[in-house]
């Protein structure tokens, strides 16, 4: 199924509607009539009631959950709220990364405004990143991360944080890639209606 502006559905089903969100489309509109595309626009097309359960970067591909009820956008807020929501990431750093995996524990704030970028503070919200490495060049090493807290921009500030910042990231790193490479490549969940477990899963175009 595809929706106005060849949005991809990959799931939908009882009030959940899942979409494969492209790089370079925000999520929900901003300010301004040039910021008006967005998946939520374009969904709510279809689903006028729709509602955004959580949020990726616009430069952010991959799974984007929308709710299509108040009782379904309730229910799966608090299942991301409460950390019962499985959800990892696929991206291409800088560097060839040292080791097999980790986690990085490092508190992070808003540092700047305009672009926004968030950075390492000691007054900041906890974040927390898994990290494990998949493959590994001279130039850039291949990781599969899963974000246990939600802070804004935690993977790309956490990244950055330890020298090896994403590819293709205007902000935390060098934007001379096509685009951001980071993929939101996985997201395992409690169905509110029946509370059957779905696990979905698309892949990088990286």
């Amino acid at each position: 199924m595809s929706l106005k502006g060849e949005l991809k559905v990959i799931f939908e089903k009882d009030g959940l509607l899942l979409i494969d969100k492209p790089s370079g489309l925000l999520s929900q509109p901003g300010r301004g009539p040039e910021l008006q595309d967005s998946v939520l626009t374009r969904v709510r097309t279809a689903f006028p009631w729709a509602e955004l359960v959580h949020r990726l970067d616009r430069d952010t591909s991959g799974l984007l959950m929308l709710a299509l009820t108040p009782d379904i956008h309730r229910a799966m807020s608090q299942a991301f709220a409460g950390r019962t929501v499985e959800k990892k990431y696929v991206g291409l750093c800088s560097g060839r990364i040292a080791g097999t995996s980790g986690t990085i524990v490092c508190p992070l704030a808003r540092v700047d405004t305009n672009p926004p970028r968030y950075a390492a503070h000691p007054e900041g919200r906890m974040a927390v990143t898994h990290w494990k490495r998949l493959s590994a060049e001279k130039t850039h090493s291949r990781l599969s991360l899963i974000p246990i807290t939600g802070r804004s921009h935690q993977l790309r500030a956490h990244l950055h944080g330890i020298g090896h910042p994403l590819l293709g990231d205007p902000i935390y790193g060098v934007a001379d890639d096509d685009r951001l490479m980071l993929h939101a490549e996985y997201l395992r969940f409690r169905h509110p209606i029946g509370g059957e477990w779905q696990a979905l899963e698309t892949q990088a175009p990286f």
